[in-house]
């Protein structure tokens, strides 16, 4: 069991953000973190406040389900639970979910799973059963659970249809990210019928994510072009979407009682919760604030979450190296995906060699005063990622450590 964090909004996080001045935020992060060794991954509770209240209020009283890959902290994820606006966890692989049941009662596998150790587990338990939410498309995924176990040998399984959210742009083709293959309202109803035929199912959700509204920048930075044709795209996908969602919540509603209808991300939460279909809004990258999140134009997430590596040799005068610093994000490889560098300023990476595994060297202004055992703040692009690299994380509270708490892999999980 794992301590909570006071996630509380109190009367520091009204003033005057002290994370929006660098020259104050990352000299004060690395006096409090100065005793600590490298990596050293920082956790700014202000920050967190912040962004934790933030979305919220951008989400206008739909509830938010943490998308709990973009987080990978469990006590992080339970104290927000503990907020209001805040319920239930959005996990990505079943063995993951399983493990969390035994402090969140309300989890939702965010992608189908064929993890049969985990599905033998989940259908033998019925508390479990009763916690824990499948995502399926097809006949497929209903076909592997019972090839595990079939009905009346286990318990009734819950299940969530996804309904594919990219938008079929003309010219343009296919907007979004290649997830289900159920797109329109019929085969939205006929899915939800043959479920409601099948024996030990129960279809209890559906959920739906805009990844070509949440999940694209619409202000990226030095790009304009590249936004404004982000922003068409966003203001015309979107209307599409909400009438498709709606026909296709009705059609499923038809054959079942839905409990809940999920869509959204961190990028969509005005616009999602806008959508009368929608029940809740998975969401998690806003809360840590990687620089992935900073290309957007209605919203600017404090850098919640943040990393700290050490310079160990300086190859020439205009040259420093640090040890580490590879932490690339998913998604196609280009220059967003690397970690910015963002304390002290004026450092660039080489293009040559980039973040490495074990090496990242930097040049730039400030390179010539770096010297060994100075040390090196980076943001990562998503914040799942960073959870993978690091055992924990410090919680710094004004300008001392006031706590310290594991990440998934510092318990001793790898779910991915």
């Amino acid at each position: 069991m794992t301590a909570s964090l006071d996630l509380r909004v109190g009367p520091a996080t009204t003033d005057a953000a002290p994370w929006t001045d660098p020259s104050r935020y990352w000299p004060a992060l690395t006096a409090a973190t100065r005793q600590l060794d490298a990596p050293v991954g920082a956790i700014h509770l202000g920050a967190l406040r912040h962004n934790a209240e933030d979305m919220t209020r951008r989400a206008a009283g739909t509830p938010i389900r943490i998308a709990s890959k973009s987080v990978r902290v469990r006590s992080v994820i339970e104290s927000l639970l503990a907020q209001p606006g805040y319920h239930g966890v959005l996990a990505y692989t079943l063995a993951e979910a399983l493990w969390l049941a035994d402090t969140i009662d309300d989890l939702v596998v965010g992608y189908p799973t064929a993890e049969r150790g985990s599905i033998r587990r989940l259908s033998t338990d019925a508390g479990l059963a009763g916690r824990i939410t499948l995502m399926v498309d097809s006949p497929q995924q209903l076909d592997l659970v019972d090839d595990v176990l079939p009905p009346g040998r286990r318990e009734e399984v819950r299940v969530c249809l996804e309904l594919d959210a990219s938008w079929n742009a003309p010219v343009l083709g296919h907007l979004g990210v290649r997830r289900s293959p159920v797109h329109d309202p019929s085969d939205a109803g006929a899915l939800a019928a043959y479920i409601a035929e099948r024996p030990g199912f129960r279809l209890v959700g559906v959920m739906s994510y805009e990844a070509q509204i949440a999940g694209v920048t619409n202000r990226p930075k030095g790009r304009p072009v590249d936004g404004a044709i982000n922003r068409w795209m966003q203001s015309r996908s979107m209307p599409e979407l909400v009438e498709r969602r709606a026909r296709a919540v009705a059609a499923v509603r038809e054959h079942a009682d839905l409990e809940f209808v999920n869509g959204g991300g961190t990028g969509s939460l005005e616009v999602t919760s806008a959508d009368p279909s929608v029940t809740e809004i998975a969401a998690g990258s806003g809360l840590f604030g990687g620089h992935l999140f900073d290309g957007y134009a209605h919203f600017t997430p404090a850098p919640a979450a943040a990393f700290a590596l050490d310079v160990v040799r300086s190859p020439s005068p205009e040259h420093a190296t640090i040890l580490g610093g590879g932490w690339i994000a998913s998604g196609p490889p280009a220059a967003d995906r690397v970690p910015r560098i963002v304390w002290p300023e004026g450092l660039e990476l080489l293009g040559r060699e980039s973040a490495g595994e074990v090496q990242t060297p930097v040049t730039g202004a400030a390179a010539r005063a770096l010297r060994a055992g100075d040390r090196v703040w980076f943001r990562h692009t998503k914040s799942g990622e960073l959870s993978e690299h690091l055992n924990e994380f410090a919680v710094v509270d004004g300008d001392e450590v006031v706590d310290t708490v594991p990440t998934y892999r510092g318990e001793g999980k790898a779910f991915l």
